[in-house]
């Protein structure tokens, strides 16, 4: 077992200048206040000549975020070959060139708006990619599950600093590898993408941790992304947890402290660890995530 204590590959870094701006106002009392808020602006995505979209975003990992957002609409195929990744702060626009030819004009002619914060986007059919998917018959340990909590849920993140954000988190066994965050959950998930193709990393012995809801669109991108385990803070949809079923995702949800709730895969599970053992979360920490 590798050491939950090890560093992140990527970690936020809530003190970036460029993603939180100072704001002054007032609290219930009438006395000035300043607060952190989250930045957002946006980026448009290109694939070679071909304009994809625009998104509200941090600003940050702009070049996972595009790539994981192709790869994740099945527009960045396995084996395709990206030469290039061309980022343009001023006119906020990312251009993905890939060597083989590519048109997508009636996939983005056609496309479906998710319940992703800060607005998400699925081109094409939403369940295109998932036919025949089978994914690996990996382990899921519960004793994982309540160290890559424990660990994720105390570091320090936008969420912490600021709120108003989501994170999501690559892991492996009990350890955290890449935790991104943005205003959008899809877009947290498409950075972990876009990082897992440029690395060619192996997608069956993860599990991806998010701080939103199991919806469907998180269940379909975690599908597609290979990955066998989806665990979260938060609840579930119905239309997640069925698609979840179909195509055998293992889907955690509710994690508070020494409780969480399986709905599908639970056949993946290992209870190697008596709940009873695991502290309670704490209360500070229990405030702050409620808001």
């Amino acid at each position: 077992m590798q050491s939950p204590d090890m560093p992140y590959l990527i970690a936020p870094d809530p003190q970036a200048p460029r993603l939180t701006r100072a704001v002054t106002g007032t609290d219930q009392t009438g006395a000035e206040t300043v607060i952190s808020v989250v930045e957002e602006r946006p980026l448009t995505i290109f694939l070679n000549s071909q304009e994809i979209v625009t998104a509200m975003t941090i600003g940050d990992y702009p070049d996972y975020l595009a790539i994981g957002f192709l790869r994740n609409q099945g527009m960045l195929k396995d084996g395709e070959t990206v030469t290039g990744v061309d980022y343009d702060e001023e006119l906020e626009t990312v251009v993905v060139r890939t060597a083989s030819r590519t048109t997508y004009e009636e996939k983005v002619k056609k496309k479906t708006r998710t319940s992703g914060c800060a607005v998400g986007t699925v081109f094409g059919d939403m369940m295109e990619g998932l036919e025949g998917k089978t994914l690996p018959a990996a382990e899921l340990r519960t004793s994982w599950l309540y160290a890559l909590a424990a660990r994720i849920n105390t570091t320090p993140s936008l969420y912490l600093e600021a709120g108003a954000i989501h994170g999501t988190v690559l892991c492996q066994a009990d350890r955290p590898l890449v935790y991104m965050e943005d205003v959008g959950r899809h877009n947290a998930v498409d950075k972990i993408a876009g990082w897992m193709f440029r690395h060619d990393v192996p997608a069956g012995d993860k599990i991806l941790y998010t701080t939103g809801r199991l919806t469907s669109e998180m269940v379909i991108k975690t599908a597609l992304m290979g990955i066998p385990v989806l665990a979260s803070r938060s609840g579930f949809t119905a239309w997640g947890v069925e698609i979840a079923r179909q195509v055998g995702l293992t889907l955690v949800g509710r994690m508070r402290g020494k409780r969480f709730i399986c709905l599908a895969g639970e056949e993946r599970l290992v209870r190697d660890i008596d709940p009873d053992s695991v502290p309670d979360e704490d209360r500070k920490h229990r405030r702050k995530s409620a808001g």
